[in-house]
């Protein structure tokens, strides 16, 4: 994988939106932020490719910025 695809590819995405809504229910804004810290890294370690993480993050930054 050297692309960050972005094609929808997700089985269930309503099933996983209530999944991230749970696992935050309940939490301060501290602890929330280091849920998806964690998250993110597990995922990124996941894809394995420093190249296609930093993909994301400037689509991610640059959907932020809109």
């Amino acid at each position: 994988m050297k692309d960050l695809d972005t094609s929808p590819r997700l089985d269930d995405p309503d099933a996983l939106y209530e999944a991230l809504v749970d696992a935050h229910r309940d939490l301060d804004a501290e602890a929330s932020r280091r849920l998806d810290a964690r998250l993110i890294l597990l995922l990124a370690n996941h894809i394995g490719s420093v190249a296609v993480v930093r993909e994301a993050i400037a689509a991610a930054r640059a959907a932020a910025e809109e």
